[in-house]
């Protein structure tokens, strides 16, 4: 009987191992080619696969005649796979002619305007995913991809631009990183308030990868559209838009004040056409402006309107049959209330013998107390809401303050009084601009705007759904203002603010404003007019914040409104006009 250590029976315990091992091997291999097979295949494919989602180009921003305010472009990202880039080899006639991250760099040095050193070092290493550079445009792409250097990938990157530098940037608004980090979103003006329609909806893609990250070009793939957003067309004329902010900006250099609004509005439709910020926003760098100036001031910063309310009083006084343009009234400087709250005008005078048309042109206080007092509270105050103060206009952007007005019933003894001539209440110069422009249009009131509609990926454009007119006062009390308003730039404060070839209605106001403390101590200088006057056609607000050559509005506002106002009807091509409109005596005897 053989013994175990010989050759023979090693041979044998030998060969029976071996038929174990390959039997294992064997079932091994049926168990994955044929049993599992199907269940492998899948998840080796699901480790291959990737899912990236797909953003659209941000639509575009125009204004009323298609001018691009704001686009969007494609820039790319360059980086590199230092692992694949270190076998990569370039050969020519069966020589190698270029490898490695060095020959690379060499190669791709000039295209990228970047030293071959800097490179280099980039892509030297054993990183799957390094940046190289950044917003590249198509054109050094396309040069980069020539090269086929295996390891350099791209990836794209919309980049906002802003054609017009800062011209209407508080309106159209900037981009900034969403809180998450990963993607730009409006952060301001339309960018922001028309984020969802603006941005579109994303699509994705699906692809297969190998294990250094590259995508397999006959692998699985698979995409879904994105769907591009709406391009945004606005109501701003970008010229008048621009003419208004350098004519802003020369008044702020003439006069001293610290800041001011021009607002250029159409009283038929109520479509803002200029609305000019002396801070205005570099959009494409919002840094450089403090966040208390990059929204619109126009619809963010409060004032008291001064005299330009008084017109307020005048229609309430008018359509509830109080009065008429000639009633009469004995204007002195000083005047004390029933409750013996005491008034005064702006400058001493004897007493004067003025008509409610008169009340309007010498801009006296102690009259239009007098007028508002033949009013209730509750009547007056109905009007004030009526004509759009104390809430927001509806204009559409995120930031817009509905400005102050307390209910009548928690007005003190004093404010029933003040309120009558534009003090104890506060506005924006966009509601200021409405005010005017409800008188310019009839009598009825349409809600300001500022976007026109939206052009839609098959090219139809959709205009904006339109607000439902409401009217205010009678077309007749109407007709009586702006005959009445005409007489104060004829004969009155707003003379600055005559148009050559064109009659011009429109008020002066002098007022407050609240300082960084909450405290009334800033003074606000305005103009706010309609032209022309018979046949209105733009309706302008300037208002000027601290002016030191002079506190009044007919001085430092109306000058501004005449220029802006001039510009627009010239840019709108509306003929000149004077009209033919009701005069109204200012005094009696």
């Amino acid at each position: 009987m053989p013994r175990i250590g010989t050759p023979a029976r090693r041979q044998t315990l030998l060969s029976f191992a071996s038929l174990v091992l390959v039997g294992v091997f064997a079932a091994r291999l049926i168990d994955v080619q044929i049993v599992s097979a199907a269940p492998l295949a899948e998840k080796a494919l699901a480790q291959r696969l990737v899912t990236v989602d797909v953003t659209p180009a941000r639509a575009d921003i125009l204004d009323r005649n298609g001018v691009v305010l704001a686009t969007s472009v494609v820039r790319y990202n360059l980086t590199v796979n230092q692992v694949e880039l270190a076998s990569w080899k370039r050969t020519a006639a069966g020589q190698v002619t270029a490898a490695g991250p060095l020959d690379a760099a060499k190669i791709l040095a000039p295209i990228l305007g970047m030293s071959e050193a800097e490179l280099g070092a980039t892509f030297e290493g054993n990183q799957p995913f390094k940046y190289v550079a950044k917003n590249l445009t198509p054109e050094v792409l396309d040069l980069v991809k020539a090269e086929r250097i295996s390891g350099i990938s791209w990836e794209s990157v919309p980049e906002r631009l802003y054609p017009n530098g800062n011209t209407a940037g508080n309106i159209i608004g900037f981009m900034a990183y969403s809180k998450d980090s990963k993607v730009k979103v409006g952060a301001g003006g339309i960018e922001q308030a028309l984020q969802k329609e603006l941005e579109g909806t994303p699509g994705s893609m699906t692809y297969e990868q190998s294990k250094y990250g590259t995508i397999i070009p006959a692998g699985v793939h698979s995409e879904t559209a994105a769907v591009p957003g709406e391009t945004v067309v606005l109501t701003i004329d970008r010229d008048i838009q621009y003419f208004a902010e350098q004519r802003l900006a020369r008044a702020l250099s003439e006069t001293g004040a610290s800041g001011g609004v021009v607002v250029v509005m159409d009283p038929k439709t109520s479509e803002v056409l200029a609305m000019a910020d002396s801070n205005a926003v570099d959009p494409a760098n919002p840094g450089a402006t403090s966040a208390a100036h990059r929204g619109s001031g126009a619809v963010e910063d409060v004032f008291e309107p001064g005299s330009t309310a008084k017109v307020i009083t005048m229609a309430a006084a008018l359509e509830e049959g109080v009065a008429t343009p000639t009633s009469q009234y004995v204007a002195p400087y000083k005047y004390t209330a029933p409750n013996g709250q005491q008034f005064q005008d702006s400058e001493a005078h004897a007493d004067e013998k003025l008509t409610l048309t008169g009340v309007l042109v010498k801009s006296s206080n102690t009259g239009t107390v007098q007028i508002g007092s033949q009013m209730s509270d509750e009547t007056r105050y109905n009007y004030m809401t009526a004509f759009g103060l104390g809430q927001r206009t509806g204009i559409g952007l995120v930031s817009e303050s509905p400005g102050i007005l307390h209910p009548w019933q928690k007005w003190d003894g004093r404010t029933k009084y003040v309120t009558s001539f534009g003090q104890g209440v506060s506005v924006t110069a966009l509601q200021t601009a409405q005010v005017y422009g409800i008188v310019a249009n009839g009598g009825v009131k349409v809600a300001p705007t500022i976007v026109k509609g939206f052009d839609n990926a098959d090219g139809t454009f959709t205009p904006k759904e339109p607000s439902t007119p409401v009217r205010v006062i009678s077309s007749n009390t109407a007709s009586e203002l702006i005959s009445m308003l005409t007489e104060v730039t004829q004969d009155g404060t707003g003379k600055a603010a005559q148009i050559p070839g064109y009659l011009v209605a429109g008020k002066t106001g002098t007022a407050q404003a609240a300082d960084a403390n909450g405290q009334m101590t800033r003074i606000v200088a305005s103009f706010v007019g309609i032209a022309p006057a018979a046949n209105p056609s733009v309706v302008v607000s300037v208002i000027l914040y601290d002016p030191k050559s002079s506190i009044y509005g007919g001085e430092v506002a109306a000058p501004v409104f005449k220029d802006v106002a001039t510009f627009a009807l010239q840019t709108l091509r509306v003929p000149p006009s004077t009209g033919t409109l009701t005069q109204y005596p200012i005094t009696w005897e």
